[in-house]
C-alpha cells in the first residue's frame, strides 16, 4: 500500500466518527454484506460515512491492509476498527454495538436498536 493511501486511510477513519468501508453506498450497496452493516446503521440512525471501495481499486486493496482484515465490508468506530459483516451483526444482536457506540457518544436510535434485537430472538 502506498503511504499516499495509507494517508487517506488514516485521516478518513480519524477525521469521521463512524466510517464504514463498503461495496457499492448506503443508498446503493453492491453486495449482500455491505448491504446488511449498512442496514443496520441507517436503521439504527447512526450518521456514518460511506466509503465506496469499487471506486478505487488503491483504497479497496489498501483498507485490507490497514486493517489486515482480509474482507469487506469494514467498520470503524471513533478511529478504531471494529470488524465485518459478521462482527457487526453480532455486536447488534448481543446490544454490543448499542454499548459501543453509547460509550463513545455517537447518537443512534435506542428504539431501533432494540427492535433489531427483538425481531432476531
Amino acid at each position: 500500500m502506498s503511504n499516499e493511501v495509507k494517508v487517506e486511510i488514516k485521516s478518513t477513519i480519524e477525521n469521521n466518527p463512524v466510517v464504514l468501508f463498503m461495496k457499492g453506498t448506503s443508498s446503493m450497496p453492491q453486495c449482500g454484506f455491505s448491504s446488511k452493516v449498512a442496514g443496520i446503521l441507517n436503521y439504527m440512525n447512526i450518521d456514518f460515512k460511506d466509503i465506496n471501495v469499487l471506486s478505487d481499486e488503491n483504497i479497496r486493496q489498501g483498507i485490507k491492509d490497514f486493517s489486515d482484515w482480509p474482507t469487506i465490508p469494514q467498520l470503524y468506530v471513533s478511529g478504531e476498527f471494529i470488524g465485518g459483516c459478521d462482527i457487526i451483526v453480532e455486536m447488534t444482536l448481543s446490544g454490543e454495538l448499542e454499548d459501543l457506540f453509547s460509550k463513545k457518544n455517537i447518537p443512534f436510535d435506542q428504539e431501533a436498536a432494540q427492535k433489531i434485537r427483538d425481531e432476531n430472538k
